[in-house]
């Protein structure tokens, strides 16, 4: 059975290049139904927080990427934890000090021996790649203070746990030969291995934290929804052998293959990332986006006390905006009366002497309605554009400041059917104080 791992550090956030390999490994598991194993490399006692290992397994949760083995989920292979696997280092140690192929230092550091021959890594993305026999020093395992080096832990872990195929960035190629003399030092068989491009930020750098996006908690603070922000990371490296590019979670993992990765770095865009979750967006149903941006409606102090009001109100809105977040800013007026207004636009509405009495027109018309659906409202509207002898097109302006206090959103008759007559009547009244 195909094994595969994820094995971050808490010392931080859950960085989107390490989300995109926990991704990578996922999608291989799922699609030759193997296992997906979370392991924490948290040995770096000094830079390890509780909370930062919270936020990764928040995050790969939020991504919808569970683990079948690993904190909280458990397994046969455990602890899932470095820190709790050093009788396991220590045995390997040992193992490896039997078969001549370690030395110690005056000062009490373990080294290994390395080969000294030609190493060939046989990768999925990079192809073959060989490394001549190394001249370096021979690597420290175990440092004089007893606590052991990433490299040893990490291929003792990977032996110990079964591991048959590693998916990790391409950073770590170069010293993956250290990686396989142990291994077959150790009496065990390397992983298949598949050094996945980096991703680099828009400048063409790698990506740091400080980028945009670089976090996957800001994915979540900002409104993405986890599926869109899934499907946009799976081709950061990849094309899917399939039409169009979003794609659902059960298509990219029957498609996914490692030999189809690229081995070019990946450029990060918030542009095209924003656009995949303004179509998964403009998907989700009346409910769901509700319950989906309601979080963020909350955020910013509107109070829901009318579901389909609010339900209406965010389908009425979804075609403009690409977040969650952006959604306070475009709906606010249907929840409350002391709405903000745009200045500049009420300066120009000013500027126009025959603007009170079109929309006095406008309210006239609107008073004398005895069903208020959206098509009679549309209907009054384009009445009172004729009789004022205009087109509708000049009142739209000034409905749509009347009843929101700004210059965009959605249709003036949308705004004003959700909101009732009485509320209509009301703000027309309250711009016309207003504008003098």
């Amino acid at each position: 059975m195909i094994r595969v791992r994820f094995a971050p550090s808490p010392t931080g956030y859950l960085h989107v290049g390490g989300a995109r390999t926990a991704l990578f490994n996922w999608l291989f598991a799922r699609h030759h139904g193997g296992k997906f194993i979370l392991r924490i490399e948290d040995t770096d006692e000094a830079r390890n927080t509780d909370a930062a290992r919270q936020a990764i397994l928040d995050g790969l949760r939020w991504l919808g990427l569970d683990w079948d083995e690993g904190p909280e989920a458990g397994g046969d292979h455990g602890p899932y934890f470095q820190s709790q696997r050093k009788p396991i280092y220590d045995a390997a140690l040992a193992r490896l000090e039997a078969a001549g192929r370690t030395y110690t230092e005056e000062n009490g550091a373990v080294r290994f021996k390395f080969s000294r021959t030609a190493i060939t890594v046989r990768d999925l993305v990079c192809g073959d790649v060989t490394f001549a026999p190394t001249e370096e020093p021979d690597m420290t395992l175990r440092r004089p203070d007893g606590s052991y080096i990433f490299h040893f832990v990490n291929v003792v872990d990977d032996a110990e746990m079964g591991i048959t195929h590693v998916i990790r960035g391409e950073d770590h190629l170069s010293n993956t030969w250290k990686h396989m003399d142990l291994f077959a030092a150790l009496g065990k068989d390397a992983p298949v291995y598949a050094h996945i491009p980096l991703i680099l930020n828009p400048g063409g750098s790698k990506m740091s934290k400080r980028d945009e996006g670089a976090s996957i908690q800001s994915y979540v603070d900002s409104g993405f929804l986890p599926d869109a922000v899934f499907n946009y990371l799976c081709l950061l490296g990849w094309t899917p052998r399939a039409e169009g590019e979003k794609l659902d979670r059960a298509t990219l993992v029957s498609l996914f293959d490692p030999a189809g990765v690229h081995s070019a770095n990946a450029r990060f865009d918030m542009h095209k990332c924003a656009w995949f979750n303004a179509q998964y967006l403009r998907e989700l149903d009346p409910a769901a986006l509700l319950a989906a941006a309601r979080p963020f409606l909350e955020k910013a102090g509107i109070i829901v006390t009318d579901d389909s009001l609010a339900a209406a109100a965010l389908q009425s809105v979804k075609e403009k905006v690409s977040r969650l977040a952006e959604f306070p800013e475009w709906v606010h007026y249907f929840f409350r009366e002391d709405y903000p207004t745009e200045e500049d636009a009420l300066a120009k509405l000013r500027a126009k002497p025959e603007n009170p009495a079109l929309l006095q027109a406008a309210a006239a018309a609107f008073q004398a309605l005895t069903e208020w659906t959206e098509p009679a409202v549309h209907t009054a509207i384009e009445d009172a554009a004729k009789g004022a002898g205009v087109k509708p097109g000049a009142l739209m302006p000034l409905l749509r400041f009347a009843l929101s206090g700004q210059t965009r959103g959605p249709g003036v008759a949308t705004i004003a059917h959700l909101i009732g007559k009485e509320r209509t009547l009301g703000r027309i009244q309250s711009a016309l104080a207003k504008m003098g």
